[in-house]
């Protein structure tokens, strides 16, 4: 999770990153060729906590960071969603999904998950979801 703080402060960084000495652009630019764009995914249907249980919570977002290779070597991935819950913090939740359940292959950022567990905290401290069933869309 560490690396995923770290991405999205460099990308913070490079987004404010501007050029306030005047001069005028040394490049011309080309305007792009207009491309069709690429069809959406449909986000998974969500998946919903079974009425009386404790400490369970429910996610679903768009996927902006996967942890492919766990560093404690248990083989669990890490997802980190862009998600209205806000589980882990202000729209961001991240999700921890055990070896038997990770899909194969696994996602990549700007696909969907909806994910169902227990919330515990993590090995930065953060509050994650620990997963017992996953759902996954996949970018076209």
């Amino acid at each position: 999770m560490r690396r995923a703080a770290l991405a999205l402060a460099a990308l913070a960084v490079m987004a404010g990153c501007s050029s306030e000495d005047g001069d005028e652009p040394r490049t011309t630019a080309v305007p792009a060729e207009p491309r069709a764009a690429a069809p959406r995914p449909k986000p998974p249907r969500p998946l919903h906590c079974p009425a009386g249980s404790d400490n369970c919570r429910a996610a679903s977002g768009r996927i902006v960071y996967v942890e492919r290779v766990d560093p404690d070597g248990d083989g669990d991935a890490h997802f980190v969603l862009v998600s209205r819950e806000a589980i882990t913090g202000p729209g961001i939740s991240v999700i921890d999904v055990r070896r038997d359940l990770r899909p194969s292959p696994l996602p990549r950022p700007g696909d969907w998950i909806s994910a169902v567990g227990p919330v515990y905290e993590g090995s930065y401290g953060q509050r994650q979801i620990e997963a017992v069933r996953i759902r996954v869309q996949r970018r076209g």
